[in-house]
C-alpha cells in the first residue's frame, strides 16, 4: 500500500518554489495537501479580520489549483500539533514536509511536531522558503544579531545569493481517497454580519496566479519609478506585493530573482531586506508584537486611554488630512501606502499619547498584509523603542509630509475629500503642543536609558 505525503501549508499558499512541495513529489508517493486553522495554540495570536478574509480566497485558490494537477487540499481546524498527528494517521501518511516558520509559539508547535511523529517512525523534514536568508545565518563579526538595518542588509549582501526559485509542478498525484476535509465555508472567514470586504474586493484578488501577475506588471510597468515615487500615496509607483509575500503565494526568492533579471534592484530589493530583518528581529525576540525591545521605553508614561480619540483616528475623523486619507483607505482596501503608514502610526503614538500597542492591534485586525514580524516591528520602529528605531524626536508632521508627497492633494481627494474643501474640519489636537508634550515625555525615557 502506498504511503502519502502531506504537505503541511501554512504561511505558503503556492505551488512553485515550495521546497516542502518538492520534497514530497520527490519520494514518489501520493500528495496530500493540508491546510490548518489554529486559533487554539497556546501562543498562537488568532487572524484578524482582514487575513481571514483574505485567507479565505487564497486557500480557494490553492485548492482549485491542486485539484487541477491531481492532488486535493485537507481542511482541519484545531491546536495544530493534535490535528496534524491526527491527519498522518487517518492518511496513513509515511512524510510530512513543510517549510520553516519563524515566531516562537510556531517554532515550538513544529519542534514538538518533528520529534513526535519522527518517534512513531514517520519522515519528517523542514525547509527554508519564507525567508531570503535564515535568521542564524546572519550575524556580526562577533557572532551576534544585528540591530541595524544597514549593517544587516550589508552583510545579507555579502552572503552568497539567494537560490533560484523552484519550478512549478504540472502534476501532484494525490491519493485514491484523501482524508475527510472541513468546508472551507464552514470556516466563516468571510464577514457576512455585515459585508464589510466590498472594498477588499474590489482592491484585490488573493491567488497565487494573481500574485506572479501582479509582479510581472510591477516589473515591466512601475519598478522604474520606484525609487523616485515609492513615497508619493498616488503615485501607483509600489509594487503591491506585501499581502502576496505575507500569505506566501509567491516567494521572496521568486521577487529577488525577477528583479534582477529584470534589470532592476537597488531601492526595491532593499525592501525585501527590510522584511528580512523584522523577522530575524522577531526570530529573536518572540514578544515584538507585546513587549519594548528597547526596555527603557517601558518608562514611557502613556497617559489614561482616552477612547474617543482612538476612534477618531481608527475612523479617520482626526481631522489631520494625511492621518484621515490613510485610515480610511484602510478600511476600505484592506491596506495603506508604506509612507502614510508611518504618518498615521506616528500621529497616533506621538500626537495623541497612545500606547503603539493600540495602533498595531488596530493594524493586525485591518490590514491583509498584517504578519507576525513586520506589523510589530514597523510600530516599533515608529515608536522609537525597537530595532534601528527612529530617533524618540523623530515625530512627522502630517501637514509637512502632505506638503511633500501629495502636493496636489491627490491622495487626499480621494480619500478625504472634505479636507480640501472651503470649511475643513479641525484637528481633535494641536500638532505643536502635543509634539512637545511627546518631547517631555521622552525625557522619562532617555532618563531611563542613562539609569
Amino acid at each position: 500500500m502506498p504511503s502519502p505525503s502531506i504537505v503541511w501549508f501554512r504561511d505558503d499558499l503556492r505551488l512553485a518554489d515550495n521546497p516542502a512541495l518538492r520534497a514530497a513529489l520527490d519520494r514518489g508517493e501520493p500528495v496530500i495537501g493540508l491546510y490548518v486553522l489554529d486559533d487554539e495554540s497556546p501562543g498562537i495570536r488568532p487572524l484578524g479580520g482582514a487575513a481571514r478574509w483574505w485567507l479565505h480566497h487564497s486557500l480557494a485558490s490553492l485548492e482549485e489549483r491542486l485539484r487541477e494537477r491531481g492532488s486535493t487540499l485537507v481542511l482541519r481546524r484545531g491546536p495544530a500539533e493534535q490535528v496534524v498527528r491526527q491527519a498522518v494517521t487517518d492518511a496513513a501518511a509515511g512524510a510530512v514536509f513543510w517549510n520553516r516558520r519563524y515566531g516562537g509559539p510556531e517554532r515550538e508547535i513544529d519542534a514538538a511536531l518533528k520529534a513526535g511523529l519522527r518517534e512513531d517512525g514517520v519522515e519528517v523534514a523542514s525547509f527554508a522558503a519564507s525567508l531570503l536568508f535564515e535568521p542564524w545565518t546572519v550575524k556580526t563579526g562577533a557572532g551576534t544579531h544585528f540591530s541595524v538595518f544597514t549593517p544587516f542588509w550589508r552583510a545579507c549582501q555579502a552572503m552568497p545569493a539567494p537560490r533560484a526559485p523552484l519550478p512549478e509542478p504540472r502534476e501532484v498525484a494525490g491519493p485514491h481517497r484523501a482524508p475527510a476535509s472541513d468546508a472551507l465555508d464552514d470556516w466563516e472567514l468571510l464577514p457576512t454580519r455585515p459585508d464589510w470586504a466590498g472594498g477588499l474586493r474590489e482592491a484585490w484578488e488573493p491567488g497565487e496566479p494573481a500574485a506572479r501577475r501582479r509582479l510581472r506588471e510591477f516589473l515591466t510597468d512601475d519598478v522604474a519609478a520606484y525609487g523616485r515615487a515609492r513615497d508619493e500615496p498616488a503615485a501607483g509607483a509600489t509594487s503591491l506585493m506585501s499581502p502576496r509575500l505575507r500569505w506566501g503565494e509567491i516567494s521572496p526568492h521568486t521577487v529577488w530573482h525577477a528583479t534582477i533579471e529584470a534589470g532592476q534592484g537597488g531601492r526595491f530589493l532593499s525592501e525585501l531586506g527590510w522584511r528580512e530583518f523584522a523577522w530575524h528581529t522577531l526570530y529573536r525576540y518572540p514578544d515584538l508584537a507585546t513587549k519594548n525591545l528597547r526596555r527603557e521605553f517601558d518608562a514611557f508614561p502613556w497617559p489614561r486611554l482616552a477612547p474617543h480619540r482612538l476612534e477618531a483616528w481608527q475612523q479617520g475623523r482626526t481631522g489631520i488630512a494625511l492621518v484621515d486619507a490613510g485610515m480610511r483607505e484602510l478600511w476600505h482596501t484592506g491596506y495603506m501606502h508604506n509612507r502614510v503608514r508611518m504618518v498615521a502610526a506616528s500621529f497616533l503614538i506621538k500626537n495623541l499619547l497612545i500606547d503603539w500597542r493600540r495602533g498595531e492591534e488596530w493594524f493586525w485586525d485591518t490590514l491583509v498584509d498584517a504578519d507576525g514580524a513586520n506589523n510589530p516591528f514597523n510600530w516599533q520602529w515608529v515608536a522609537g523603542s525597537g530595532a534601528d528605531a527612529a530617533p524618540y524626536f523623530r515625530i512627522f508632521n502630517p501637514e509637512l509630509q502632505a506638503q511633500k508627497f501629495d502636493p496636489d492633494g491627490h491622495y487626499v481627494r480621494e480619500w478625504a475629500p472634505e479636507h480640501l474643501s472651503e470649511s475643513p474640519p479641525e484637528p481633535i489636537v494641536d500638532l505643536r503642543e502635543t509634539r512637545n508634550a511627546a518631547l517631555a515625555a521622552y525625557e522619562q525615557v532617555k532618563n531611563a536609558a542613562r539609569a
